[in-house]
């Protein structure tokens, strides 16, 4: 990937956290236009982006300001205190965290005339989980909270008013009333969409002690951005936490489903926990074509062939099943243990769950599921 397009990658990212409504489409159609642009000349590159990127009079002011704070040039390795100073004080808290979040922006150009990424050195954005202080944490729950999570949405089998392939003969009928019986007009219906429920599944098993609270952090904030959410969490068992998770304090809602899991810390079942969703909830929570985030490190102590069977079930169910483990980037890892390599060949997605950044990326790719 070149240096540009990380770089926008990282701004949208920011833009999204800032609370925009930033689009892939509109971030791929920006790539496109810097190329016939000058990219030596900063207003040439803030007119572009912001023709394409803003769509509210009343996102102007927010856009200008994180553009400021992303883009602006310093001087060469930038310490934390001179960005403090730089800040603007009457910023949005999500434009703040948000920088928080993805770190700084070098100086000076790249190869091929782009910008330079941001700074590797971010005090949180590429730190393990496991090694969050409860302070960190907390200044992570904020980040997440501002998150954007939006995996798309699917066509009913509801008909409404709009620009669409069919005509609505009731529409026409009724308004060929006020004209002596003649249709004057074929007014037209679409298929009604709506937003693709989200089902979050998370390993609360020994071996993922160490990530346990941050996810559950992460599973509370999306439960707060997005409404559809479902939420499990699996040991030796499943058990359902959707309605802890939406307690208003984060806190509470961490301590609820703590209380809730009656084998926190145990053995892991993967395919004995998917089993149980299959045969309690599937009617109740795999319905709409949702997307199946399922969060484990893969050590699975059941028999690999329920597991295999479970996951394949699990995918023909869901318009997308995504498996995120915290391993990931971890030195010399490899997903050999018998479980995972059963249950890999039906997985859409297998992502990393380890930083701030990997938890980004996630919401970049679930605002770029296509609709189906």
């Amino acid at each position: 990937m070149s240096h540009l397009a990380e770089n926008l990658l990282v701004f949208g990212r920011l833009l999204r956290a800032a609370g925009l409504e930033i689009h892939m489409g509109r971030m791929l159609d920006l790539l496109k236009a810097l190329q016939y642009i000058d990219l030596a000349s900063r207003d040439e590159v803030y007119h572009t982006c912001r023709t394409l990127l803003v769509h509210r009079r009343e996102d102007l002011q927010l856009f200008d300001r994180t553009f400021e704070l992303f883009w602006s040039r310093r001087d060469a390795q930038p310490t934390r205190s001179r960005l403090d100073d730089r800040r603007d004080p009457d910023a949005p808290a999500a434009t703040s965290a948000a920088i928080e979040m993805v770190g700084d922006a070098s100086d000076g150009e790249g190869e091929g005339g782009a910008l330079k990424t941001w700074s590797a050195t971010a005090i949180l954005a590429t730190k393990d989980f496991a090694d969050f202080t409860p302070d960190e944490m907390a200044v992570a729950s904020a980040a997440l909270d501002r998150l954007t999570w939006n995996p798309g949405q699917r066509r009913t089998r509801r008909w409404i008013r709009g620009d669409g392939p069919r005509i609505d003969i009731r529409r026409a009928l009724a308004g060929s009333v006020r004209t002596g019986g003649v249709v004057v007009r074929l007014p037209r219906r679409k298929r009604r969409l709506r937003r693709r429920p989200i089902v979050l599944l998370c390993d609360v098993s020994g071996s993922m002690e160490r990530y346990s609270r941050m996810l559950l952090h992460f599973s509370h904030a999306l439960a707060k951005r997005h409404v559809r959410v479902e939420a499990f969490v699996f040991s030796t068992s499943l058990t359902r936490i959707t309605n802890e998770l939406r307690m208003r304090g984060l806190d509470a809602a961490v301590a609820g489903a703590a209380r809730a899991v009656p084998d926190w810390s145990g053995g892991t079942r993967i395919g004995e926990a998917l089993k149980t969703l299959h045969q309690q909830w599937m009617r109740r929570v795999l319905h709409g074509g949702p997307v199946v985030l399922l969060i484990s490190d893969g050590w699975d102590r059941g028999d690999p062939e329920v597991l295999r069977q479970q996951v394949a079930r699990l995918q023909r169910s869901c318009h997308r099943f995504i498996w995120l483990n915290p391993l990931i980037g971890t030195t010399d890892y490899a997903p050999l243990t018998r479980g995972l390599q059963a249950a890999l060949p039906y997985v859409d997605d297998f992502l990393p769950a380890r930083t701030l950044t990997n938890l980004v990326d996630l919401s970049v790719h679930l605002n770029a599921l296509s609709e189906a």
